[in-house]
C-alpha cells in the first residue's frame, strides 16, 4: 500500500507516494527522473546505485524508501553547481575515465564522499572505497589517475 515521504534530494525538498519498502533506486529513477543512478544488479554487489545519505554512500537498489525521510539525498544530479561540475566529474572528464559510463556515476560518488572526508587518501583507501564497485571497461588506470587529480583539485580549492 502506498504511503506519503518527503525526501530531501539534491537539495530539493520532494513528495512521493509509494511502498515503504520501496527500493529507494526506484523512487529516484522513476518518480523523481533522476536517472544517473543505475539499476544492474539490484542487490547491492556493483556499486553503479551508490548515493549519499549525508554524504555518506549508500545503496540506492537496497536501501528502503521508508529510511530516507530525514537525510540529505544526493545523487549525481545533484554534484554540479549550475553549470560548474564537482571537481570529481571533472577530474573524469579530463582523465577520460568513463568509457561506457554505466559503473561510473556510482564510483564518482563514492570518490566525493572519500574525499570529503580525506583530503589525501591512500592507495589503500582508495581501493577500500571502490571495493564494491564492478567496472568491466578496464578504465581502472584512467579512473585511479582522475582521483589522484580530483584530490590535488580539491585540496587546492581549500586554501584560503
Amino acid at each position: 500500500m502506498a504511503e506519503s515521504f518527503k525526501l530531501r534530494v539534491n537539495g530539493r525538498n520532494c513528495a512521493v507516494a509509494a511502498a515503504p519498502q520501496t527500493p529507494l533506486l526506484y523512487v529516484l529513477r522513476n518518480d523523481l527522473k533522476l536517472k544517473g543512478t543505475r539499476f544492474v544488479c539490484g542487490e547491492g554487489h556493483c556499486g553503479a546505485y551508490t548515493v549519499l545519505f549525508d554524504g555518506n554512500t549508500v545503496q540506492s537498489c537496497d536501501t528502503p524508501l521508508w529510511s530516507a525521510p530525514g537525510h540529505d539525498i544526493t545523487t549525481i544530479e545533484g554534484l554540479a553547481r549550475g553549470d560548474e561540475l564537482h571537481p570529481v566529474q571533472q577530474a573524469f572528464i579530463d582523465e577520460q575515465a568513463a568509457q561506457c559510463a554505466y559503473c561510473i556515476d556510482g564510483i564518482i560518488m563514492s570518490v566525493v564522499a572519500l574525499l570529503a572526508r580525506n583530503a589525501d587518501p591512500s592507495e589503500a583507501e582508495v581501493a577500500a572505497a571502490l571495493a564494491r564497485h564492478l567496472c568491466r571497461c578496464g578504465t581502472h588506470v584512467r579512473i585511479l589517475r582522475a582521483i589522484r587529480a580530483a584530490a590535488v583539485s580539491m585540496r587546492g580549492a581549500r586554501r584560503p
